[in-house]
């Protein structure tokens, strides 16, 4: 077992980028369906307490999900993902946009690249490796959700890895 893990979070304002980089200590193949199968992403894709809740979700190109995250109170955040391009167990892009619980998004969104790959220890890690690339269509919103969103996805990341740590057990 790999005691150390990484979780590496980049801002390039210039180009509009975030990059992300996190290492589990599980194989690739469950990575790859935590990321891609709806009752495995409502498991962790929230920072607590918030929770994620998919309406529905056809993981395919062209395909989406939509779905929310819900406050502790009931509040609900909704938000698309427009799948556009999938390899499996290596990579997929999709289009993520906030939006209201009819389906209507907001103005600006972003483009998501997701890299996925296996490491067998002869680099002094053993596990999978996801590398996150995300250009966001506007400056100002990804300057305004920053911060919180910095957060968030540290947080995610540590239930994702609690999430592994559990299924690979099994």
């Amino acid at each position: 077992m790999n005691n150390t893990s990484l979780f590496d979070f980049t801002v390039d304002k210039t180009t509009k980028m975030v990059y992300i980089t996190m290492e589990f200590d599980a194989e690739l193949s469950l990575v790859w369906d935590a990321f891609t199968i709806p009752e495995i992403l409502d498991q962790w894709y929230a920072p607590k307490p918030f929770t994620s809740k998919t309406k529905f979700m056809d993981f395919k190109v062209g395909g989406r999900r939509f779905y929310a995250m819900v406050s502790p109170e009931g509040q609900e955040r909704w938000a698309i993902q427009r799948y556009t391009s999938i390899s499996p167990k290596t990579n997929f892009k999709m289009f993520n946009v906030f939006s209201d619980k009819d389906e209507n998004p907001e103005a600006a969104g972003s483009d998501w690249d997701l890299s996925f790959s296996e490491h067998d220890g002869t680099d002094g890690f053993q596990g999978t490796k996801v590398s996150i690339s995300i250009y966001n269509e506007s400056l100002d919103r990804l300057e305004s959700l920053l911060e919180g969103f910095k957060i968030g996805m540290n947080m995610t990341y540590e239930n994702l890895k609690g999430l592994l740590a559990t299924l690979s057990k099994k």
